[in-house]
């Protein structure tokens, strides 16, 4: 077995909540909510992009959205806190990218917020919505993000169960993943014992 042992050779266990929390289908009907809310709000976010031509057309929307994150103002702080993070800005900017980046965010989150309330490789739908916040943080854009984060990271953790209560229920025991799991044994019915 492999994992963290302590000096006394015991394994370290997680707590038997969060055991119960991150691996047991019993609390799949928690993640349920969440999923089905965060979802939602992927949803509504993208439809007010997708139905903005300065998103989906032009990007402009975007454009002016970067333009602002990576101004330095002359007394406070800038936006984007981490220099390296506003120069990818900038060469996002310098190449033109909100040409195609601006529809892939208004499309990107619909993708999201539609398999996160289906329950539809929720794990990996959690993963692209977390690195979307992650992103919006970066360019020093807080609103929800910072909660939408928290709840896309427990959705990742729990990835066996989050969505049990949807098409992960199907999904995953047909395509498994692409590392081994434990297998387990079946063991044969007992014959019942012949009467004397």
């Amino acid at each position: 077995m492999t994992g963290a042992v302590t000096h006394k050779n015991e394994v370290v266990q997680d707590p038997p909540f969060v055991q119960w929390l991150l691996s047991s289908p019993g609390a799949a009907w928690i993640w349920l909510v969440l999923r089905v809310w965060l979802g939602y709000q992927w949803i509504e976010a993208s439809l007010h992009k997708i139905h903005n031509p300065a998103w989906v057309e032009t990007g402009a929307a975007l454009k002016g959205y970067w333009e602002n994150a990576i101004i330095i103002p002359e007394a406070g702080r800038p936006s984007i806190a981490f220099d390296w993070y506003r120069s990818f800005i900038q060469s996002l900017l310098d190449a033109q990218a909100w040409t195609w980046f601006a529809p892939l965010v208004a499309y990107g989150e619909l993708i999201i917020g539609i398999a996160l309330v289906l329950g539809l490789f929720t794990g990996i739908a959690a993963f692209f919505g977390g690195f979307m916040n992650w992103n919006f943080m970066m360019a020093g854009s807080a609103s929800t993000n910072p909660m939408l984060f928290v709840v896309a990271v427990g959705l990742i953790m729990a990835w066996k169960v989050a969505g049990y209560v949807g098409l992960d229920y199907f999904l995953l025991p047909l395509l498994g993943t692409p590392w081994r799991g434990i297998t387990i044994q079946k063991s044969a019915p007992q014959a019942e014992p012949a009467a004397a």
